[in-house]
């Protein structure tokens, strides 16, 4: 997947998580933090990995897998994508 590091949206999201990431380490740090509003950070950042791993399925999808079909359903291929992304 060397082709990921040239893509722009990709590499925000990592960075936007390594920012949530830092930002949990810190508040673990302070005394004034509830573990409320640490775990509210935790949940933000799985959020934010499930959606950077679809994200990565569907690139790896879109081409390595599926580049090599002379035809695409994209119909199919919604439906197909939206399954993964409820499950993962």
């Amino acid at each position: 997947m060397s082709h990921l590091n040239q893509n722009k949206k990709i590499m925000n999201r990592i960075k936007r998580i390594q920012g949530q990431t830092n930002a949990i380490e810190q508040n673990l740090l302070s005394e004034n933090i509830s573990c409320i509003e640490v775990l509210q950070q935790i949940a933000a950042v799985k959020g934010a990995i499930t959606g950077l791993m679809n994200e990565l399925i569907e690139l790896h999808l879109r081409e390595h897998v599926l580049s090599d079909l002379e035809k695409i359903n994209e119909e199919d291929l919604n439906d197909f994508l939206a399954l993964i992304k409820r499950y993962t």
